[in-house]
């Protein structure tokens, strides 16, 4: 494959990768997180373990701010125990966690099942 092809495949997969989040919240993984990042958009990023009861109370609240934000911002969820890499480069140490990039860097964290107000509040500073 030549780099026109590379390319081609690379910003394909971003659109659809894009045209999925505005659904709603999607699952990030080391290969997609970089990706999906790299957004002129706000992105609203859960740190969190299926374990963790706080960030089951969570889920809900991401799940109404990606309806409520679709087209604005995106959302996406980073499983810590499975992507143990992205939590350490973001230095993750308790979840649930938050983190709001803008323009690919991390504009602001919120940490603790915090409820909605304080994540909705955080992310309409970057809107």
């Amino acid at each position: 494959m030549d780099d026109k092809e590379l390319e081609k495949l690379k910003e394909e997969k971003i659109k659809k990768m894009l045209d999925q989040a505005k659904a709603g919240v999607t699952k990030l993984t080391s290969s997609s997180f970089d990706n999906f990042l790299n957004t002129d958009k706000p992105v609203l990023v859960d740190f969190w373990a299926d374990w963790c009861m706080p960030c089951r109370m969570m889920a809900p609240v991401m799940d109404e701010l990606a309806k409520a934000y679709a087209g604005k911002a995106l959302f996406g969820k980073v499983n810590v125990d499975e992507n143990s890499q992205i939590a350490g480069r973001y230095g993750i140490m308790s979840i649930p966690h938050f983190l709001i990039f803008k323009n690919g860097t991390v504009a602001e964290k919120i940490v603790g099942a915090v409820g909605r107000d304080p994540l909705e509040n955080a992310l309409k500073k970057y809107l």
